[in-house]
């Protein structure tokens, strides 16, 4: 495909799509019925209805009967922590072997035009960015991500927190999974917000940021406390009335849809003139930009906040307006400490 049909490249060979990034078209006033119609099936494809089905597919051949999860035992943790890595390794994996090892686009549609494997750095494990990434991800993130799956099994099997039968009650958990993408947003925004504060930023958050030109393994490449806060995700269903399907369905949502928001391309190309969206070009600018885009647009809670860059020369010039307000904040401060 001609990606100069869908965007720009300027002279470093980095690529921008023509049109500004969107936020969805939930949650407007006035509502907007015949946009929110058209962006509806974007909702479900291929993203969300692809995790939903691994939730399902984890329940009826990977999660141990009821009675087993009951008593904590290394057998069944380990059995999913196992599969839980595999599933990591493969998906991942899977965007990378494509983009970045056998580079099959080149750099089409490719926001950064170098590659992570060109740009070594002291910052990184192995002065790697692919080697740091992935090993943060395995050794803290999935190891977090099963132990809080097992958490939640536990209290379930166990009867600590409401069940809902989806025999009783369809329409409810039908419903309640429609809304998993909305709870995953708002906590990620919140989650965000809270280790871009200074001093968890420092030591915390950095690590991520350290990926300035993400990449699929980048995903996961977080401090195990932000891997903690990231996957507590799940946790909202020992509060709501759920059932361990929905449950798994959100720590899916969050552990393999981290990986299209950090692709690195605009458009995955399935054929000679076919690709499929990530989406990614929103979270891509809060790696360029660092303090813009906390959340991924569907709930629009950077447009209500003053922090949303569409990727205009505008949006720009208003990110730039607020760093200039902010230093000069910062300035008077200093200078009202040092006159006392």
């Amino acid at each position: 495909m001609d990606d100069l049909q869908f965007g720009t490249r300027n002279k470093r060979g980095d690529w921008s799509p023509n049109a500004p990034a969107e936020t969805a078209p939930l949650f407007v006033f006035p509502p907007r019925p015949l946009k929110l119609l058209r962006w509806l099936p974007h909702y479900f494809l291929p993203y969300n209805l692809l995790f939903f089905l691994s939730a399902l597919a984890w329940w009826h051949w990977v999660i141990p009967p009821v009675e087993v999860m009951q008593t904590l035992a290394w057998g069944w943790v380990l059995r999913l922590l196992a599969v839980n890595a595999l599933a990591v390794f493969l998906w991942y994996g899977l965007f990378e072997l494509h983009l970045y090892v056998r580079r099959a686009q080149g750099n089409r549609f490719k926001y950064n035009g170098k590659f992570p494997a060109e740009q070594p750095s002291d910052v990184f494990w192995f002065r790697s960015q692919n080697i740091d990434n992935f090993l943060r991800g395995m050794l803290s993130g999935v190891p977090i991500w099963t132990g809080l799956q097992v958490l939640v099994l536990w209290a379930f099997a166990n009867g600590h927190v409401p069940w809902v039968e989806w025999a009783a009650h369809p329409v409810y958990l039908a419903l309640l999974c429609l809304v998993v993408p909305v709870i995953h947003e708002f906590h990620f925004f919140c989650i965000h917000r809270l280790i871009h504060t200074p001093f968890l930023y420092r030591w915390v958050h950095s690590v991520h940021h350290n990926s300035v030109n993400p990449s699929p393994w980048s995903s996961l490449s977080m401090h195990p406390v932000e891997h903690l806060l990231y996957f507590s995700t799940i946790l909202y269903h020992l509060v709501i009335p759920s059932n361990p399907v929905v449950a798994i369905y959100q720590l899916h949502f969050a552990g393999f849809g981290a990986v299209p928001g950090h692709v690195g391309f605009d458009k995955v190309e399935i054929g000679e003139n076919r690709a499929v969206d990530t989406h990614a070009y929103i979270h891509y600018l809060h790696h360029k930009y660092f303090e813009v885009n906390y959340g991924d647009g569907l709930i629009p809670l950077d447009r209500w906040f003053g922090t949303f860059h569409d990727g205009s020369s505008e949006a720009e010039a208003r990110m730039n307006a607020r760093y200039q307000a902010k230093k000069a904040r910062a300035n008077a401060r200093a200078a009202s400490g040092r006159s006392r």
